[in-house]
Order: structure tokens, then C-alpha cells, then sequence
């Protein structure tokens, strides 16, 4: 009965979502009050409805009803409750139906905190994510109803995948899901202006939190996502460009040019028509991203569904949701005014500059991903694209961009002076020669990328460093009157500082894994050692242990620096029955700034066991440089101008429209 009832609430919210995407956008254009008020509760309603929906599987999955076809593919009465629960999106079904709930929860709160927005406009952006959330609903009961009955109900349930029963698998979804989706408020904005003609510094006010609050959440999927990788999959590795790594990745960097792009408009009235454009292409990667992972065409760890019907619709969603709004915005985007102009070298040329090499990094990212995918289907035959051609194409953008991360904040608005700006980074200057001497000569028989990205990293914290010095006055007066002004240093410029901060760290972290990792892959018997970066690696034993749903060998490293024991590894080998499928659990230690790190594989003939053997120096560093960026967008978040004070328009009429406002531009 609960099913049903999850089965009927996801009806409704569907014909809910089909007039929340039509009233009130009709409404809007004629100038009914009447008709645009229905937008509001119209959200409330979508989001109680797809609530009820999604509890009503929560419920199926914790009680283990294996009446529900989608419960017998993905669960099992030994399963324990953690992963009954986090089972419910950990599947092609439940994952569309959590997109669809976050994507409610986004809705209402566009009503909610959009209080202080122009009536009509707000109308057109709550249509506008009616109309997303209508598109997936549709797709979940056409295509994935997550509520299908199957009779008669086995004893059991089939299981899941043992990879993603896994604590990673309690946050990474949902963090990934909250940025996906939290990017459709970008688009609706941006599409609601484009209906209203109103892009100007109010429109990127009201957009720039937003946007922040994606970005968030999708550096923080990724950071998980790579962090599962690097624990679970037992490789050792933290990113081998995926494809469906890449589908997260790409709207991560457009949804960074976009988040600096929002401030360009917001400071100067400029590059809006290229804001409006970043703003639907975020989106639709996003929406590319849920294509691939979804359509068949991908065989990956990551990947959900199998069948090429659900890919059909997706893509027709997609062509509809891109197509529509590109040929809105050809047609809109040429009426618009052009805003504030600015000298190529200023704090605007800056962030383009960083803006266009994002762009062309994304580019890049996509043609690697999906060449394959075009080449197999007009009959090119399958290639792959991979590491090195990332590698060759994607890091050389990258450079430049880490380069004006520095200079860039210390340009003024406008027009800037880069011979000045260059002249205050000479302490960076300095740190950097230091650290590309002091990498070169402990590390000499390195790659010169090595030395390079450890430079980078270097030029960029010590030039974030600099510019914050810079504006508190640090050393330039008294040491009160810089505490003055740190004290009154806005939010949101401090979590620029520390988002920087943290990719500084990150490069680093990434450059250390990537250059100086060891390796050794030996058959091991109880009592022999190997040694490992100094390290000392003794297999002390080896034992079976017994899960809850799963069996295990277990063994026993001990770890040791010149004959003092530093480390206990306890990596396993696990086994499921039901699924019928292994999975390894590497044993980690974190020592210092280095990562020891062991795998267990499968007994040999003649007695041992293959073992594989770990010394991963900085990687600690990538992970925290993951949390700090992550962090800074929280700092600026809380920045009291992103949640009052929302500016207002004086309405003015322009030619050929009357609701138009002053200020409207491209």
C-alpha cells in the first residue's frame, strides 16, 4: 500500500510540475497576478509529493520488500541498514528519483528565499525549473518507475554491487546530485532573463549565491568521488579520466567560469551576454553528464543503466532542454545592450582570459570523452582515449590559467597596470625560483613537469598570500590597523583567498602523487618483508573473517622505519555471496605528508599471496587541497550580502519594450 501510495504522489507531482511550468510563465507575460501566485505553492507541492515518493522507496528498502522489482535487484535481507538505505540511490531508479527530489528542494527554496525578487521574474524562474522537473519526472515513469511490482515475490533480493556498498557511496551521490541539479537555478535564471530582457548587476546578485552553493556541492562529489576511487577500487589511483569522471568534471569547469563570470557582471555590468551562455552550457553538461551515465552507451563502475530506450529519452530531453535555450538565446541575446568596457589588461581581462582557457579545457575534456563514442557509432570502430592524451592537452591549459590566478586579483577594475602588479609579486617571485631549485635538486632525475607544478603551486599561494597582505596593508602600516582590516575583509573576498589557497595545495598534492609514488607488486609469504621507500613491510599473518553479508581474507602488515614500527595495515580481499562478486578494501595509513598503502590479492600456487605495496608521497595534500578549495566557497557563502540587501531596479522603459528595465545589457 505504502508503494502505491509512493506510485500515485509521483503522478500527481507530475501533472503539479506541468502547470507550475505553464501558469505562471503565461501568467507572467500577460500580466496576471492571479496566474503567476500559483508558482509558489505549485513548488511546495512538487516538493511534498516527490518527498512522499522518495520515502515510500526509502520504505520499501528498509523493510526489504521484495515485492518491489527495484528492492530485488538492488538489496538483500543481510545487507545492513546503512546500505538498505543508501541502496535506494544507489541504482538507476532511485538515483532519478533523488535527482528529482533535490531538484523539488531547489524549487522551493528559489519561493522561499526569492522573496525579495520581482514577482513576474520569479514566476518565470520557478516555471522554467517546473519544466526540468517535469522532463524527469516523466522520464521516471515512462522509462524507471522505481515502484514496479513483481509477482510473485522472491524470498530474496538480488544485492549490489559490492563497490558501492561503501561509506563513500552515503555522500557522493547526493553531493554530486545537489551540484548537477543546483546548476538548473543558473539556467533558469539565465532563461528568465532572457524572457525579461533584465541582465544586469541585480540579475548577478541574485544568481551569484546560487551558483556558489553548486559549485560546493559539485567540488565536493568530485572530491569524494575521487576519494572512493582511491580507497575502494584498489589501484591507488584518485583519477584516470573516467568518462563518467569526465561528465562530473565538465560542468565543473564551466560552472567555474560561470561563478567568475557572475562577478564580472555583478562589479562591472560587463560580459553578460557570455554569462547567460556559460549559464546554459553548466547546465547542460550536467544534463550530459546524466546522459551517459544513464543511456547504455558507457560500461563503467560508475555507470547505471544498461538500456538504450532510457538513453533515447534522456537525449531527446536533452536536445529539447539545450536546443531550446540556445535558440532562445540567439534570438534574445543580440537585443540585449552591451554593458561596461574594460581595457584588455584589468581585473575583467583577467578573469575572461581565465574564462576562456576553463572553456577550452572543457572543450577539450568533451571532445576526449565523447570522440570515441561518435567514432564507434558512424562505424570508425571503438578507439580509447585516455591518460595521455588528458594529460597532453588538459595541463598545458592549465598552466596560464594558474598563472593569472595570481596576477589577476591584483589588477584593478577597468583598466589595470600589469607592470605594477608584476612588480608586487616579487616575493612570489622569489618562493617560486626557491621551490623550483629545491625540487630540482632533491628530486634531479625528475620530469621538468615535476619541477613545474611544484613552481605553480608555489607562485600561486604565495600570490594569494601577497594580494591578501596587500589589501590589509601588511606591513605597509600598523600592525592595528591591518587587524582593522582583516577584521572588516568582506566574506566573499576571503573565500576567494582561501579557495585559491587550496588549489595551490591541490596542484602540489597532485603534483607529489603523480611523480613520486612507489610501487612494488610481490608474492608474499607469512614472514617475509619487503622494502619499500625506507620502509620496512612485513606480512605477519593472513586470516578468513566473516561480514555481515560477506567473507574475507584479512591480513596483517607491519610497517617499520629503520627498525621502529610505524604502521599496522589490515588490508582484505572480500568476497560476496549474493552478488557473487569480490571487492578489495586497501589498508591506508597516513604518515606524515606520505600515504602507505596496501593491497591483498589472490593466493598463488606454492604457498604467499600477491601483494601490492604503496609509498604515495604528498597525497594528503590533495585531499585537504580538495577541503580548502570546497571550504572558501563555504566562507563566501556566508558573506551577509548573498542573503540580504538584494538590490532593486528602477523600471524604465526602454524601445520597443516596456518591460524592459535600465541597466539591461549582453
Amino acid at each position: 500500500m505504502i508503494t502505491e501510495f509512493g506510485h500515485y504522489a509521483l503522478v500527481t507531482a507530475l501533472f503539479v510540475a506541468l502547470i507550475q511550468s505553464t501558469v505562471p510563465l503565461v501568467g507572467a507575460s500577460r500580466g496576471d497576478v492571479a496566474w503567476v501566485s500559483i508558482a509558489k505553492p505549485a513548488a511546495l507541492m512538487q516538493l511534498v509529493l516527490v518527498a512522499i515518493a522518495f520515502g515510500a522507496l526509502t520504505h520499501a528498502f528498509v523493510v526489504s520488500d521484495f515485492s518491489v522489482l527495484n528492492v530485488v535487484k538492488n538489496s538483500h535481507s543481510t545487507k545492513p541498514m546503512v546500505y538498505k538505505v543508501t541502496g535506494v540511490w544507489g541504482n538507476h531508479e532511485g538515483s532519478l528519483l533523488l535527482w528529482a527530489l533535490i531538484l523539488a528542494v531547489f524549487g522551493y527554496a528559489l519561493a522561499f528565499f526569492g522573496r525579495r525578487l520581482p514577482q513576474f521574474f520569479l514566476a518565470r524562474v520557478l516555471a522554467i525549473q517546473g519544466m526540468i522537473g517535469a522532463g524527469f519526472l516523466a522520464f521516471i515513469l515512462f522509462t524507471s518507475n522505481p515502484f514496479l511490482r513483481l509477482h510473485p515475490a522472491p524470498i530474496d533480493g538480488e544485492g549490489m554491487n559490492p563497490l558501492l556498498q561503501d561509506p563513500g557511496l552515503i555522500l557522493h551521490p547526493p553531493f554530486l546530485y545537489l551540484g548537477y541539479v543546483g546548476f538548473s537555478v543558473a539556467f533558469s535564471f539565465a532563461i528568465a532573463a532572457l524572457l525579461e530582457g533584465r541582465v544586469d548587476p541585480a540579475w548577478a546578485r541574485w544568481v551569484r549565491p546560487w551558483t556558489l552553493a553548486a559549485w560546493f556541492f559539485l567540488t565536493m562529489g568530485n572530491a569524494l568521488g575521487s576519494w572512493w576511487a582511491y580507497y575502494e577500487l584498489g589501484w591507488g589511483g584518485w583519477w584516470f579520466w573516467d568518462p563518467v569522471e569526465n561528465a562530473s568534471f565538465m560542468p565543473w569547469l564551466a560552472g567555474t567560469a560561470l561563478l567568475h563570470s557572475v562577478i564580472v557582471v555583478e562589479k562591472r555590468d560587463a560580459l553578460k551576454v557570455w554569462t547567460i551562455l556559460l549559464a546554459i552550457v553548466t547546465f547542460s553538461l550536467s544534463l550530459l553528464g546524466t546522459f551517459l551515465v544513464r543511456s547504455g552507451v558507457l560500461t563503467s563502475v560508475h555507470a547505471f543503466a544498461t538500456d538504450p530506450t532510457r538513453g533515447v529519452f534522456i537525449l531527446m530531453l536533452i536536445l529539447a532542454t539545450v536546443g531550446g535555450s540556445l535558440f532562445l538565446f540567439a534570438l534574445r541575446a543580440p537585443a540585449l545592450r552591451q554593458g561596461g568596457l574594460f581595457a584588455p589588461v584589468s581585473r575583467e581581462g583577467g578573469l575572461l582570459m581565465n574564462n576562456l582557457l576553463l572553456s577550452a579545457a572543457a572543450g577539450t575534456v568533451f571532445l576526449g570523452t565523447l570522440y570515441p563514442l561518435f567514432l564507434d557509432v558512424v562505424g570508425g570502430g571503438k578507439v580509447s582515449v585516455g591518460p595521455p592524451f588528458f594529460n597532453a592537452t588538459f595541463v598545458p591549459l592549465m598552466v596560464p590559467v594558474i598563472v593569472v590566478m595570481a596576477v589577476g586579483p591584483l589588477l584593478t577594475w577597468k583598466r589595470g597596470n600589469l607592470r605594477q602588479a608584476l612588480r608586487r609579486l616579487k616575493f612570489a617571485f622569489a618562493a617560486t625560483v626557491a621551490a623550483a631549485i629545491a625540487t630540482w635538486w632533491f628530486q634531479s632525475d625528475e620530469s621538468p613537469l615535476t619541477i613545474l607544478g611544484m613552481s605553480l603551486a608555489t607562485w600561486l599561494f604565495a600570490g594569494t598570500l601577497t594580494e591578501y597582505g596587500l589589501r590589509i596593508k601588511l606591513f605597509r602600516a600598523p600592525f592595528s590597523e591591518s587587524l582593522r582590516r582583516a577584521g572588516h575583509h568582506p566574506r566573499a573576498a576571503y573565500g576567494m583567498t582561501v579557495s585559491h589557497l587550496g588549489f595551490a595545495v591541490l596542484i602540489a598534492g597532485i603534483t607529489g602523487a603523480t611523480a613520486w609514488q612507489h610501487e612494488k607488486i610481490q608474492t608474499m609469504a607469512v614472514g617475509d618483508s619487503v622494502e619499500l621507500a625506507g620502509y620496512e613491510f612485513t606480512l605477519n599473518g593472513v586470516w578468513d573473517i566473516e561480514g555481515q553479508n560477506y567473507t574475507a581474507t584479512r591480513g596483517d602488515i607491519e610497517v617499520s622505519l629503520n627498525g621502529e614500527k610505524v604502521a599496522r595495515l589490515f588490508p582484505e580481499k572480500r568476497n560476496y555471496p549474493v552478488e557473487k562478486r569480490p571487492s578489495t578494501e586497501a589498508a591506508i595509513k597516513t604518515v606524515g605528508l606520505s600515504d602507505l598503502y596496501a593491497v591483498i590479492a589472490d593466493p598463488v600456487d606454492g604457498g604467499g599471496w600477491v601483494i601490492r605495496l604503496y609509498h604515495k608521497a604528498l597525497v594528503p595534500l590533495l585531499w585537504l587541497g580538495m577541503l580548502v578549495v570546497a571550504f572558501g566557497a563555504l566562507v563566501s557563502l556566508s558573506d551577509r550580502r548573498h542573503r540580504i540587501g538584494v538590490p532593486t531596479r528602477r523600471n524604465t522603459p526602454l524601445e520597443g519594450s516596456k518591460a524592459f528595465v535600465k541597466g539591461v545589457g549582453g
